[in-house]
């Protein structure tokens, strides 16, 4: 079959119908086995056999367990050109098992009034499927092609932080597909670290002895009070320098008559620029060790602390004449587009693979609200998404 000379217009509302399909099946964090089941047969019933499917073993490294690994299709190409790569995770939220998509008009949504839609980020996986879908259906020439379907994003870009490299072919051009209009274009991420704060402070009764006690809650209320008047909490600026912190998490205390001992409190670090990102860390610890010490009950013993901050993902950024991101502009501007290049502040698959040496640019397929109940996908984002992602994996 000869090729149309815009395959874009070979994209038609049969990847909304995908789309609904996928968004319907569960498959939280650490559960995406049916839906791998699905997108295999999809696979299959599309030509391409086993020997260019498999999974790699990142479910077995991943602190959550799970059912599977990463999905990989690797395909060898009709004409000679660097390898590209195309992905989208396949894990949703928990909000989303239960889903019933149906369409809206111009957009879908779910009948459940108790879920969110699932299009983060089923959207970005019907994306990559339908792509290789219409590829083999019209038999259109194409580079060596590489599908990725990253597992447990939603818990930690873990998927793409333990994807068995090897198994990607050494791709060139690499572009994910996630959250955010069709013509926006990712270029960059913040990087992020963990905090995992344990306060031991001295039990006493709080109404008999409160001065034999020291005060787990009292130390970390310090501590924080320090990091905002110092500007070290929420959004951080320190003259050019910028990030953000937060306690997210605070457990402690079991009755009010007891001095708490002990208190448990887990936040986050975030910053372009990991020199900075290490001060927002360390002034954290500072602030708490400092208040454990400024504590004391009447015999003036004191707390203890355990305090421990765990890198989660680094920063990239890619300049703007990349030769990724080049691309991806182009193909944007190919269906009548203007690209919207971006800079994120949370984390993407994509960081994880710039780590890897793999750059590469996030698209949006057309979600919004993701995360809530409210949650829609637009149907013309998604089909321009899947139109970008065609012209993309054909050059």
């Amino acid at each position: 079959m000869t090729a149309p000379s815009d395959v874009s217009s070979l994209v038609d509302d049969s990847a909304v119908d995908l789309v609904m399909q996928m968004m319907a099946i569960p498959g939280k964090s650490g559960q995406e086995g049916k839906i791998s089941e699905f997108i295999v047969k999809q696979l299959h019933a599309a030509g391409i056999d086993d020997s260019h499917i498999t999974f790699d073993t990142a479910h077995k490294k991943s602190p959550f367990g799970g059912e599977v690994g990463n999905l990989i299709v690797k395909l060898p190409g009709t004409k000679r050109a660097p390898r590209r790569l195309l992905m989208a995770h396949i894990d949703t939220v928990p909000l989303c098992v239960g889903c019933q998509p149906y369409r809206d008009g111009d957009v879908i949504r779910s009948k459940n009034p108790k879920t969110a839609l699932g299009g983060d980020d089923r959207a970005g996986a019907a994306t990559v499927l339908n792509t290789i879908k219409l590829i083999q259906k019209h038999k259109l020439p194409h580079p060596p092609l590489t599908l990725f379907f990253a597992v447990q994003e939603e818990v930690g870009l873990i998927g793409a932080r333990y994807v068995t490299v090897s198994k990607l072919g050494s791709p060139k051009l690499c572009f994910n597909w996630d959250g955010g209009p069709a013509g926006m274009a990712t270029i960059g991420a913040t990087g992020d670290d963990h905090l995992h704060i344990e306060i031991t402070g001295i039990a006493s009764h709080a109404g008999a002895h409160p001065e034999d006690g020291v005060s787990a809650i009292a130390i970390a209320a310090k501590a924080i009070s320090t990091l905002v008047y110092d500007g070290w909490f929420g959004k951080v600026v320190k003259g050019k320098k910028t990030g953000s912190s937060n306690i997210g998490v605070i457990q402690g205390g079991d009755a009010t008559n007891v001095v708490t001992d002990h208190v448990l409190l887990k936040g986050e670090v975030r910053s372009h620029d990991p020199v900075f990102r290490a001060k927002i860390v360390d002034a954290y610890r500072k602030a708490f060790e400092l208040a454990v010490k400024s504590i004391h009950n009447a015999a003036g013993d004191i707390g203890s602390l355990k305090f421990e901050a765990t890198h989660k993902y680094e920063s990239f950024r890619m300049e703007p004449d990349a030769e990724v991101v080049q691309a991806a502009s182009a193909a944007i501007k190919q269906i009548g587009l203007t690209p919207e290049l971006k800079i994120s502040n949370g984390g993407l698959d994509a960081n994880w693979m710039a780590t890897h040496g793999l750059p590469t640019v996030t698209l949006g397929c057309g979600q919004s609200a993701i995360h809530t109940i409210e949650e829609h996908l637009f149907v013309d984002s998604y089909l321009n998404a899947c139109r970008v992602a065609l012209l993309l994996a054909t050059e």
